[in-house]
């Protein structure tokens, strides 16, 4: 089964919080999010947003320019119907992050939880940094979360690769500079903890 075909499977078959890691809101993201993009007009990618409320608190929060990206149709579908009053203030993307193609430049920030972790190969992880160089503007943020050296091995029948913080920003390489990172104790919806770290970066 091809990588898109397995997440059409796990959105056609689960509810938004079926899944282990849904949180009705991404409180850390959230924060890091206002921080460093003050400006309501700022353009955001959420990547791997899927069915995930980020969007929805962005949007609240008076955001103007939120895209969110997913490799499945279900879950940009499920999505898109809840905010479907929302017309101009999300732009949906169905595609794979390592190979779709993403304006240069675009973006005043990006975030990514529990994408980056599923990126087992090393040409995966090039592929993914090169797209955030792309697409983030000069002097942009990129926030992404993976499972920490506590977190699980697999997550919905697929192998992962943790990291720690330091591991983690060191794939993105030295034209981004570490601002912060930190630890989150996920719980998902059965109870069960998982460790996500966070780095947070500025683009040179």
């Amino acid at each position: 089964m091809s990588e898109k075909s397995h997440w059409e499977e796990v959105y056609r078959t689960k509810s938004p919080n079926q899944v282990s890691w849904y949180t009705p809101h991404l409180d850390v993201s959230l924060r890091l999010i206002t921080e460093a993009t003050p400006d309501r007009r700022s353009a955001l990618i959420d990547v791997g947003g899927g069915e995930a409320t980020l969007v929805d608190d962005l949007v609240g929060l008076g955001y103007s320019d939120v895209s969110v990206l997913d490799i499945s149709e279900e879950a940009i579908e499920v999505a898109r119907a809840r905010l479907a009053d929302e017309v101009g203030s999300v732009t949906w993307i169905a595609g794979d992050i390592t190979s779709c193609d993403l304006p240069p430049n675009r973006y005043d920030l990006w975030h990514d939880r529990a994408v980056f972790h599923f990126l087992t190969s090393p040409a995966q992880r090039e592929a993914y940094v090169r797209q955030v160089v792309r697409a983030v503007k000069p002097g942009g943020h990129v926030i992404v979360a993976t499972f920490g050296p506590e977190g699980p091995e697999k997550c919905s029948g697929l192998d992962v690769v943790r990291y720690g913080a330091d591991d983690l920003h060191s794939e993105f390489g030295g034209q981004f500079q570490l601002l912060e990172h930190l630890t989150e104790v996920h719980e998902t919806p059965w109870g069960t903890p998982q460790q996500f770290v966070y780095c947070f970066c500025r683009k040179s």
